[in-house]
């Protein structure tokens, strides 16, 4: 019987391959509820396809698109396993041991039993060097982690006297199989015997290649950093990685409501980007992906809708003021905005503007922007107000927020002067 090289890619498949997401789309019905089941929906749909892209990214071994996608799926839901756990094997396709690690962590947060998780986690462990924890890691999960697997990463993480126990043990029992064999001749060959690590080895090689074998495990006992064995066995190469993006990290504590995931997913509009609700009504339609580089996704932060205008009426008198006297401090030159949210028109987006500035001091003077955009058909207006640095802009969002209001920070998104203060009138809700 051949093998793979090293370990039958046993460990491999576990590790970037195996069960995926499987994620669907759905269906949202045209009488929606309530806006709270409007906006679940919402969420889970965009979710779904962004996860559907990731994965299709990772059978292609395109680690950076792969992470671009799952981001944004779990930034439409930060609470899922499943998309947390297709995050952390992509930051492994792109060789980002820092943020797979962390995503590791969170998908074991979530899911106590996720053995593929746990692996993984001391795996990204060894690569950082922490060979201490991954033992700890490794000790703690053995229920749930294979044995064959276990055993091989035990000798990765220096237990050479473990990793050959258990290994010995398994290849000993009626469980026994190639990729066990070969693990356990590769603790051996990591421990220095050699002699034994052939003996093994030749259970499942042929004559001529075992030599090779034992070349190829000469070599990679020999390694120059802490990530060279890791990477080596997956196939990837290393990156530097300051780790996932803060906006990401895993809330413990219980969620509160979201702001409308309209805002969202249409906080950013290229053309190769996560997916918008737009696209989300074809859901998992076969297309061809063109991939952009991956930006920071920043997640939306708590809080409610305001209210809407009652009348044409006092709309237009609103309108006629805001011609007349507003002076608004022009945008700054940086790229980073605190969004309020997205509405049905400009004409509630200026009502929600006008609450906000009486809400928040700091709005005050400055000068509102809007894009007018569709999703499913339906017309939205974006409110923001920006021009700002990311630290400044986080600093805004805080301080509104104190308030009572809602906002989230993310980058410019085409974002121009708000259409009431360019002239030509203001159209106003009417329900």
């Amino acid at each position: 019987m051949t093998t793979r090289i090293l370990l039958s890619m046993g460990l491999s498949a576990l590790v970037l391959g195996g069960t995926m997401v499987g994620c669907s789309a759905g269906e949202t019905g045209r009488g929606l509820a309530s806006a709270s089941d409007r906006n679940a929906d919402l969420e889970a749909k965009a979710g779904a396809v962004n996860a559907h892209r990731a994965e299709v990214a990772l059978a292609r071994h395109d680690g950076g698109a792969a992470v671009y996608f799952a981001e944004a799926a779990v930034a439409m839901m930060p609470q899922s396993a499943a998309y947390r756990l297709l995050l952390a094997q992509s930051y492994l396709q792109a060789g980002r041991f820092t943020s797979a690690r962390q995503g590791f962590a969170d998908v074991l947060a979530l899911s106590p039993a996720d053995g593929k998780a746990a692996l993984n986690l001391a795996l990204t462990q060894i690569a950082g060097g922490d060979t201490q924890g991954a033992r700890e890691t490794l000790e703690r999960n053995a229920s749930i982690i294979p044995p064959s697997d276990r055993g091989l990463a035990l000798a990765l993480a220096g237990d050479a006297g473990g990793a050959i126990g258990l290994l010995t043990e398994v290849a000993r029992s009626s469980e026994s199989n190639a990729k066990a064999r070969q693990n356990l001749a590769l603790a051996l060959a990591l421990a220095g015997q050699w002699q034994a690590a052939r003996v093994v080895a030749a259970a499942d090689l042929a004559p001529t290649e075992v030599d090779a074998r034992l070349e190829q495990w000469a070599r990679f006992a020999q390694p120059t950093t802490s990530y060279d064995q890791v990477a080596g066995l997956l196939g990837v190469r290393a990156i530097a990685d300051a780790g996932q993006p803060a906006a990401l990290a895993l809330n413990r504590a219980p969620l509160m409501p979201t702001v409308s995931p309209i805002e969202a997913l249409a906080a950013v509009e290229r053309s190769a980007r996560p997916v918008a609700l737009a696209e989300a009504g074809s859901a998992l339609a076969p297309s061809r992906i063109t991939f952009a580089a991956p930006r920071e996704v920043v997640q939306a932060l708590p809080g409610g809708m305001p209210t809407m205008l009652a009348s044409r009426g006092e709309g237009a008198v609103l309108a006629a003021r805001a011609q007349r006297g507003v002076r608004a401090i022009p945008a700054g030159t940086g790229d980073w905005y605190v969004q309020i949210g997205a509405y049905d028109n400009a004409g509630v987006a200026k009502a929600a503007w006008s609450q906000a500035t009486r809400r928040f001091d700091g709005f005050s003077g400055r000068q509102p922007n809007g894009m007018a955009f569709r999703t499913n058909g339906e017309a939205y207006y974006r409110l923001s107000v920006g021009g700002f640095g990311r630290d400044e802009a986080d600093q805004v969002c805080r301080r509104y927020r104190a308030t009572g209001g809602a906002c989230f920070v993310r980058q410019g998104a085409g974002d121009q002067m708000a259409q009431w203060l360019r002239g030509g009138g203001v159209e106003v809700a009417t329900r």
